[in-house]
């Protein structure tokens, strides 16, 4: 995936952890410790005080998934092309043209 693309993860990646945070909400509900939340849903403690800290903050809709960040792009389709073939052809490939 490209910058250009959003960057980052797929809305099916963000969905995907999306749902992992909001197991852990369920956990942090029934009262289950920061290590033992980490331990089964493979990740790291800090991150789950990290969601935890938000879930106390704004329960389990604060750890919804958000937009990919940053300005929009400023290049029209005919610009973006042009940069993804550049891009493809590596360093030795043809240069930018105006």
């Amino acid at each position: 995936m490209r910058y250009s693309d959003g960057g980052g993860l797929s809305a099916r990646g963000r969905a995907k952890r999306e749902a992992v945070r909001r197991q852990a909400a369920g956990r942090f509900a029934a009262g289950v410790s920061v290590p033992e939340v980490a331990a089964r849903l493979r990740v790291s403690q800090t991150a789950v005080y990290g969601w935890r800290m938000r879930w106390r903050a704004g329960g389990e809709d604060a750890l919804a998934s958000k937009v990919p960040g940053g300005s929009r792009c400023r290049l029209d389709e005919a610009r973006l092309r042009r940069l993804a073939d550049a891009l493809d052809e590596g360093a030795g490939g043809a240069r930018l043209r105006r």
